[in-house]
């Protein structure tokens, strides 16, 4: 099957696949690095039946960052359907470990992103946080984007599942007061959406590139909050950022709200082994 694949690719493209192998990379995907005469491309293939709605969501996500001019993504060449199974191929970026002037280019570039200004909250599509679907509607005010859909849609997912009880789920007065005292005065930025350690990498020339975005117009801090959910990514990072884009009021309060997004969307998708870094956050704000 995957021959077929590569001889579509190949004669859409009108490039030559010389040599193809299996690389990581695609964490719900199979991913192959494909070698043509003129360049490399990051291949990714999956056939669930909502795979091909995910690539394109993916490649809107990637082509609003690219727009911007301000941080590096890979540029994608092709999303389609094969076989029944669905295609994304992009470019293939050789990436080295980070040094900490990578950190600190990285930490500007973001804040070069974060920092052209939008006019309201959300996108004109959805798009998947991970696997789960993620609603964009849009809204002028940031505190209602974030509780109708981001936090809201969360709990009532983890409630039906039984991971939360309803006791211990907040309703929308009390969440809207909290949000309120910690999030107010937002000023809309393009955000990655999903900003952890694997969704970045460093080229061997130090140039910083974001991959698998779950993109949206949201509050900065979103993507600042996420970096430092799974281990941070290092003082040189966030002293780039900062010096562009201060340090907020109720900083760490923003950081908590906004990894309880993450953390029930991490309950959602793999279960009970992230209740109790949620119910912390419940419990200390609601």
């Amino acid at each position: 099957m995957i021959k077929d694949i590569l001889s579509y690719i190949s004669d859409t493209i009108s490039e030559k696949i010389n040599s193809t192998r299996p690389v990581t990379g695609g964490s719900i995907s199979s991913a192959y690095l494909l070698e043509t005469p003129e360049r490399n491309y990051f291949l990714k293939l999956n056939k669930a039946p909502d795979a091909l709605e995910m690539f394109h969501a993916e490649q809107k996500g990637l082509d609003v960052i690219e727009k911007t001019a301000t941080i590096s993504v890979p540029h994608v060449h092709l999303v389609d359907s094969v076989n029944d199974k669905a295609i994304i191929l992009m470019d293939y970026v050789e990436n080295r470990r980070p040094v900490s002037s990578d950190y600190e280019r990285l930490g500007r570039e973001l804040a070069a992103l974060h920092s052209l200004k939008q006019n309201d909250f959300g996108l004109d599509s959805d798009n998947y946080i991970g696997s789960l679907p993620q609603s964009n509607k849009i809204h002028t005010d940031w505190i209602d984007f974030y509780w109708e859909e981001r936090i809201s849609p969360q709990l009532k997912t983890a409630s039906r599942a039984g991971l939360l009880s309803e006791k211990e789920i907040p309703n929308k007065d009390k969440s809207i007061d909290v949000f309120n005292r910690y999030l107010y005065d937002v000023t809309p930025s393009i955000i990655h959406g999903d900003l952890w350690g694997g969704n970045y990498l460093i080229s061997t020339d130090g140039t910083p590139f974001l991959i698998d975005p779950a993109v949206y117009r949201g509050h900065s801090m979103v993507d600042i909050a996420m970096s430092k959910l799974f281990g941070s990514f290092g003082a040189e990072f966030y002293g780039a950022y900062h010096e562009i884009i201060p340090i907020t009021e109720f900083y760490y309060e923003q950081i908590d709200l906004y990894q309880l997004y993450f953390l029930l969307v991490h309950l959602n998708l793999f279960g009970r082994g992230y209740y109790t870094s949620v119910s912390d956050i419940l419990k200390r704000y609601f």
